[in-house]
């Protein structure tokens, strides 16, 4: 919606390109370095071709940035799996564009799962509250420490901006403004 609205570039993660994300989500210890590898190197060469000038767009919108790649990999894999992902990790993160800003929608775990349970996405239906816990934990861990570029916290438990156009223009206000603070936090008012 946001790069509609801007006329930007929509880069979105290919989830649906991994083919060990099905087998993770049933077997996690023994699928999380493939899965996580997979991911790694797509959303690398994804970056990189972002280099490629693009005359088209002012804006460039993406739905991931790579460095929450380490989010999950802290979270799903064994030492020695994260010492071989660290090294790889390092050789190729340099080389990683900076966004101009990164957008974390805070959400409450009731409101993850309900957005997983309304997606229908097959290989998530045995996906545990548990693992949304210790994961929604991991990115605020994650993004409370991030300095890597301007970050907007946007805490979106109440709000539902892909159904409601005023929530969509008040969050679309807040990204556009030009007085932005390395870190800043919007929590939206509910309307009744």
């Amino acid at each position: 919606m946001l790069a509609k609205r801007l006329g930007g570039r929509l880069l979105l993660e290919r989830f649906e390109e991994n083919p060990f994300l099905p087998k993770f989500y049933e077997d996690p210890e023994h699928y999380a370095f493939q899965t996580q590898i997979f991911f790694l190197l797509s959303r690398y060469k994804q970056q990189q071709d972002l280099f490629q000038a693009d005359l088209f767009h002012d804006f460039v919108i993406t739905d991931y940035i790579f460095e929450k790649d380490k989010i999950f990999a802290y979270l799903t894999l064994a030492d020695e799996e994260l010492k071989l992902y660290e090294t790889l990790l390092a050789a190729i993160e340099k080389n990683i564009p900076t966004p101009d800003l990164v957008i974390y929608l805070q959400c409450s775990v009731d409101r993850l799962m309900s957005n997983i349970r309304s997606r229908a996405r097959k290989m998530e239906e045995r996906m545990s509250e548990e693992y949304i816990r210790d994961l929604n934990e991991a990115y605020n861990y994650f993004f409370f420490r991030y300095k890597g570029s301007p970050l907007l916290i946007v805490k979106a438990t109440e709000i539902d901006f892909v159904n409601n156009g005023e929530d969509f223009d008040d969050l679309l206000r807040q990204i556009l403004r030009a007085d932005r603070a390395p870190v800043e936090y919007y929590n939206p008012v509910r309307r009744t």
